[in-house]
């Protein structure tokens, strides 16, 4: 084999690696001194022991860590990404049901250990069966993201929302007990009634039921949820007959 096939089948990849250590080999070298004798009192050698050889395999191997280090930063950061997206909504940017039912067992757990009150908010986005059923399913995904839009516009940055499945949304309001939800939740259904979907032209009143729980002890996120989802269901039903 000619040498030139040999450094042609080492390729990109030991170029790349190559570059990495020499650049880490640089940095190091500008701390050298210190960092070299700070290596060299760990190992208990003399200056006798200190030797061009010797003092450049060290070089070479705190490069080498440096660049080892870096590398599993950048794979812990790509790690936390991918636990981000899988924690995503694939529609909309917010939690889906599984992270969302995560945050309210600590938030439950929380209320319990601090004594801080917080509530839940369920909303469920009337007539999307018939929006889907009249324009099509991507006036249903139009409505939902704006619905997303306009929660996460109305509410703290300590608050959470979550599509819990469908045209279904929750809120997790911290430091804020049931009657204060109460509120809210009227505060955002008022919002959302006030900003007409936009379609081809076409304005669309978009109407939701909500409910809510304030978190008490002894509970768990299903039972929480429950509770939110009744309260919504009983909004439903005495707004259709007092219409």
């Amino acid at each position: 084999m000619k040498i030139g096939e040999s450094e042609r089948i080492s390729g990109p990849r030991t170029v790349s690696r190559t570059k990495r250590a020499t650049s880490a080999y640089q940095s190091a070298a500008t701390a050298a001194p210190a960092a070299v004798g700070d290596t060299v009192a760990i190992m208990g050698m003399t200056s006798e022991d200190m030797t061009p050889k010797v003092r450049d395999a060290i070089m070479s191997l705190m490069a080498e860590v440096d660049t080892l280090r870096r590398d599993l930063e950048t794979a812990n950061n790509r790690l936390i990404n991918m636990e981000k997206l899988v924690d995503l909504d694939p529609l909309i940017p917010v939690s889906n049901r599984r992270a969302f039912v995560r945050e309210i067992s600590r938030t439950i757990s929380f209320a319990e250990r601090y004594g801080a009150p917080s509530s839940l908010i369920y909303f469920d986005l009337n007539n999307m069966k018939t929006l889907n059923d009249t324009y099509g399913h991507a006036a249903g995904d139009a409505a939902l993201i704006q619905m997303a839009d306009i929660l996460s516009a109305n509410i703290r940055d300590s608050d959470i929302i979550g599509r819990l499945g469908g045209d279904e949304f929750g809120v997790l309001l911290s430091h804020t007990d049931e009657s204060e939800a109460n509120q809210k939740a009227a505060e955002l259904a008022a919002h959302v009634a006030a900003l007409p979907l936009q379609l081809e032209g076409t304005s669309i009143t978009m109407d939701v039921a909500y409910g809510v729980h304030g978190f008490i002890g002894g509970q768990d996120a299903s039972q929480a949820l429950a509770a939110a989802d009744k309260r919504m269901y009983e909004n439903k039903r005495a707004r259709k007959m007092s219409s």
